[in-house]
């Protein structure tokens, strides 16, 4: 078979595939197809090899009369009903089209509504369709609690028919099914393409004290402040802001609360892989005091790496010491290795007093054997001229 027969099958395969099988489609389910042709009152829209659809010209038009579309356009659109072997659809029911049957039968199929959002009323909003009037209560309004009404006043929003009654006077509509029914088909999206330990890139919605909320392709994740940095913080707002864009790794997927969890701090190298080598015990380091307990004080040694000074080891001649009279946040100090516990991520530290540092020097300066050491002897040197002064 040659490379031309090759082409012709993928096309013949591609082509097939491009079809809608009209024999699941559901009332108010939207597809996306190709005007076929367009006469008269009616645009036929691409189905199957032996079918089309039918779609009213005017929902397609503007005030004067002029079409937005032309033949071999792609748009979407939502199945009506069919009648006598012909499939009906339509595009968002909005505007002069909204007669009280087109939204009963709106309502029975559960295609969605424009409407616009007039004014406030006791218990949420009067929503103008067409020359019909509808009610959408403050809890169908947004997927979360409105706080602010006046922000909707004036708004066209998608809507979904709950309640047609007596004749079309009753009407409740929501706001919140539109995008509950939206963001189940993002979830169904994004359950093929995501999972856990995956990098991601998305934009900051919101910061809370806890954590921050991420915006990926429309679904939110949660990213806690523990996730965020190695090193502890503070004041979430001195590291981010809505609108800005992280790179963060999935720890967590939870499908059936709609959960996902990410992490900036996951792709971040763990010092604790060699603080076994780089703290070894008995050896002495600087180090930050970044949080005192009534147990002893935390020191950090680098980001992600704290380790805890006792208060045994801070004990002076006193005997009702408090850790917070003898050392203060933001304190820098050396302090010295006593242990350190890899598995459970624990360091045991202890102050490095000043007598000790001083023997350390002392030690320094006296040559370990006969062998020449210029930069003890220039050490000495100058601290012979230091005392002479």
């Amino acid at each position: 078979m040659d490379n031309s027969d090759l082409n012709d099958e993928n096309f013949a395969t591609l082509f097939e595939n491009s079809f809608i099988e009209t024999n699941k489609l559901e009332p108010g389910q939207l597809i996306e197809t190709t005007i076929v042709s367009i006469s008269g009152d009616t645009i036929f829209l691409q189905l199957s090899g032996k079918s089309e659809g039918l779609l009213d010209r005017a929902e397609l038009t503007d005030k004067d009369d002029k079409l937005s579309v032309k033949e071999g356009d792609t748009i979407k659109a939502f199945f009506l009903n069919s009648k006598n072997g012909e499939m009906y659809f339509t595009t968002k029911i909005s505007g002069e089209k909204a007669n009280k049957a087109v939204l009963e039968n709106a309502f029975e199929s559960g295609i969605p509504i424009e409407g616009i959002v007039s004014k406030e009323i006791k218990g949420g909003f009067d929503i103008t369709i067409g020359e019909s009037r509808a009610f959408c209560p403050y809890s169908q309004m947004g997927q979360k609690r409105v706080e602010n009404p006046e922000e909707y006043i004036g708004k066209h929003l998608t809507f979904k028919i709950i309640e047609f009654s007596e004749q079309g006077r009753n009407i409740l509509v929501s706001n919140r099914a539109i995008l509950e029914d939206e963001l189940k088909k993002q979830i169904e999206i994004l359950k093929k393409t995501l999972h856990e330990n995956m990098v991601i890139k998305g934009i900051i919605k919101q910061v809370q004290d806890f954590g921050a909320f991420i915006d990926i392709n429309g679904v939110q994740a949660l990213l806690p402040i523990s996730e965020i940095s190695r090193s502890r913080i503070d004041d979430i707002t001195k590291v981010l802001s809505p609108g800005q864009e992280i790179e963060a790794s999935i720890i967590k997927l939870d499908w059936t609360k709609q959960r996902i969890t990410l992490s900036m701090k996951a792709l971040l190298a763990d010092p604790w892989d060699k603080a076994q080598t780089k703290y070894p015990v008995g050896s002495k380091h600087k180090g930050k005091v970044v949080r005192i307990t009534n147990f002893g004080a935390f020191v950090t040694l680098e980001p992600g790496l704290d380790g805890l000074i006792h208060i045994s080891d801070l004990k002076t001649d006193t005997r009702d010491d408090n850790p917070e009279d003898i050392l203060k946040k933001g304190q820098n100090l050396t302090i010295q290795i006593n242990s350190i516990d890899i598995e459970k991520k624990r360091i045991s530290l202890k102050p490095v007093s000043a007598a000790m540092e001083d023997k350390d020097y002392k030690k320094y300066l006296e040559p370990e054997s006969d062998t020449y050491n210029p930069f003890a002897n220039l050490l000495k040197e100058k601290t012979k001229k230091t005392k002479k002064k």
